[in-house]
């Protein structure tokens, strides 16, 4: 995961320092930050919640050499002129989870905070890890690193359940190691429809893998919008609406539509003192996105994405938002 990529970074844990910012009920926050460099010896500071300016101000008070965070964290350091006003050069490694980050994403980072960054995967019926960053190992950018020892990974199509053995192909990602789960508590029926006879674990989520082994995360099953037959994932639209220099932040769903099935709609929020209008965006939409890809649902300018506590656009809040629209 994040330590054994940078051990020769973080002299083993000893005298680093880290922030508490993740929720440690949250799987995420248990095991990086409690358990992992707790018991490698780091200085943690904890923080009660996640407050942009306390968060920089911690950063360059406490002189924080690790960041375990998630993307509106990292959305934060990458676009928020506050950024400018704080020392973030103490950071020697960044470990990102929660939900995948674009290549693009990445470079904003790294232009505001030095070190590396990497990112990892998991779930809590994981225990939760199956993929990070190996030592001595280069991680593609955008990739979450390699699957982690004892793991086994089968990528399946999602129609027939085939095994994809080709690199670079999409489908499900199901996994195999100790470190799966039984199942759900006193239910079985659940744990059947996630868990298989073979013992593979149905993630939900779509990836792949190149020739080198990196693994990449492209989107929820769930939250795949179907247009005209199509698969469009919403993270990939997103990224490209966060590369646009106006844009701080950007959720994409799908709404229904009789003839198409469904129209990717995006939420937009844009940086302070930035003036841009709706025919912007789906112009430098069409120069970087194919046409099935467009957002024929609509641009809405918002205020904030709504998120979970672990990171994650609750695309489901969104999706209630406009089924009322429609009543």
């Amino acid at each position: 995961m994040f330590f054994p990529l940078s051990m020769n970074l973080y002299n083993e844990g000893i005298g680093e320092t880290t922030i508490g910012i993740l929720p440690f009920f949250h799987s995420f926050g248990l095991s990086c930050v409690l358990c992992l460099q707790l018991v490698m010896g780091c200085t943690i500071v904890t923080l009660q919640r996640f407050q942009p300016e306390l968060f920089l101000e911690t950063i360059q008070k406490y002189k924080i050499s690790g960041l375990t965070i998630v993307p509106p964290m990292v959305l934060l350091i990458a676009k928020d002129p506050r950024v400018k006003k704080y020392d973030l050069s103490s950071i020697k490694v960044t470990f990102c989870g929660a939900a995948p980050l674009s290549a693009e994403l990445i470079s904003e980072y790294k232009a505001a905070a030095p070190g590396l960054i990497v990112q990892g995967y998991g779930m809590t019926e994981s225990s939760p890890s199956t993929i990070g960053p190996l030592f001595g190992h280069h991680v593609d950018i955008g990739s979450a690193g390699y699957l982690l020892p004892n793991t086994e990974l089968k990528v399946v199509d999602r129609e027939t359940g085939e095994e994809i053995s080709e690199p670079d192909k999409r489908g499900e990602l199901l996994f195999r190691g100790p470190q799966i789960m039984k199942g759900y508590y006193n239910n079985r029926e659940s744990t059947a429809a996630t868990i298989d006879r073979e013992g593979w674990l149905h993630s939900g989520d779509i990836g792949y893998y190149n020739k080198e082994g990196n693994i990449f995360i492209v989107d929820r099953i769930k939250e795949l919008i179907k247009y005209k037959g199509f698969q469009v994932a919403p993270a990939e639209l997103e990224a490209i609406l966060l590369g646009h220099s106006a844009i701080s932040d950007a959720a994409v769903i799908g709404i229904p539509d009789d003839d198409a099935g469904e129209l990717p709609r995006a939420y937009v929020v844009l940086k302070q003192g930035q003036d841009i209008n709706v025919q912007d965006i789906h112009r430098y939409f069409k120069e970087n996105a194919a046409g099935y890809k467009q957002l024929r649902g609509g641009i809405i300018f918002t205020k904030q994405i709504p998120k979970s506590a672990s990171g994650k656009i609750l695309r489901r809040q969104l999706k209630e938002m406009v089924l009322q629209s429609r009543l």
